[in-house]
């Protein structure tokens, strides 16, 4: 899952994509600058809001190309 996420973070030009959990909660990549990859987490930056949130990489189920999405 996790050399999925650095090929699309890595696209050009950039898509928008969400990030699903094992929870359920999706989180919306419209950039890729609002993520940063570690080694077991990822730092996710909500957009335009002062929030962030870590997600443990084994807790991502899938990863959705918004114009799947749409």
């Amino acid at each position: 899952m996790l050399d999925d996420l650095k090929e699309l973070l890595a696209k050009t030009p950039f898509e928008p994509f969400s990030i699903i959990t094992a929870s359920g909660d999706k989180y919306k990549v419209r950039n890729p600058w609002n993520i940063a990859l570690m080694e077991s987490r990822i730092f996710y930056a909500f957009p335009h809001a002062k929030r962030w949130v870590f997600i443990r990489t084994n807790q991502i189920t899938a990863l959705e190309s918004a114009s799947k999405a749409a």
